[in-house]
């Protein structure tokens, strides 16, 4: 972390809000450097994230590299990708998978944190709850319609859905998000990296 993120990185680390709600003792998991070029915003931390207290360091953030085509040097480094999920800890399990980010998160810290990245030339809004936030009305009526909608969003926004492994079968119904959104994808991340 630079100077001006440190004190924000610290707070946040501290954060308690919301743990009467949490499975485990609260445990904010995020990266982010006032230098970061590129804000990926996904949704919470899943169980073995919660684990590592690593970001992304599951089947989920693997192909999440892969759609990017980054390594996991450039992934991990805040000076290049700012980590920053709607919810900072694991919310526990649902009925249907993890439950939704924790409401409190996003209000309490987002903002905040973009005011630190004044340099950040791309937001990737990773699943619903970082679209809705992020795209308002613009918003399509469910994720496909906003994903189909990628280039509408250009060249701030990309739109993407989660990468989890549980979506496999959205990828197979929609393989013009293979062949069309990938390689746009990869040529943004590439500008926005130079």
């Amino acid at each position: 972390m630079k100077i001006k993120a440190l004190p924000l990185a610290n707070e946040i680390k501290g954060c308690t809000v919301c743990k009467e709600f949490l499975p485990f003792p609260p445990k904010p998991i995020f990266s982010f450097s006032e230098n970061s070029k590129i804000v990926l915003i996904g949704q919470a931390p899943g169980i073995k994230v919660q684990e590592s207290g690593t970001p992304w360091d599951d089947a989920s953030g693997v192909r999440l590299r892969e759609w990017l085509e980054v390594s996991d040097d450039q992934f991990y480094d805040p000076d290049i990708f700012a980590i920053v999920p709607m919810g900072f800890c694991y919310p526990g399990k649902g009925k249907s998978g993890d439950n939704p980010p924790r409401p409190e998160c996003a209000p309490l810290w987002m903002d905040r944190i973009l005011e630190t990245l004044p340099g950040h030339k791309l937001k990737i809004l990773i699943g619903q709850y970082a679209q809705k936030r992020f795209l308002g009305d613009s918003m399509k009526k469910n994720l496909t319609e906003t994903v189909k909608s990628w280039p509408e969003y250009l060249p701030d926004l990309v739109v993407l859905p989660h990468p989890s492994p549980r979506n496999n079968i959205w990828l197979k119904k929609n393989p013009w998000f293979r062949k069309e959104l990938l390689p746009n994808l990869r040529k943004v991340v590439n500008r926005a990296l130079n």
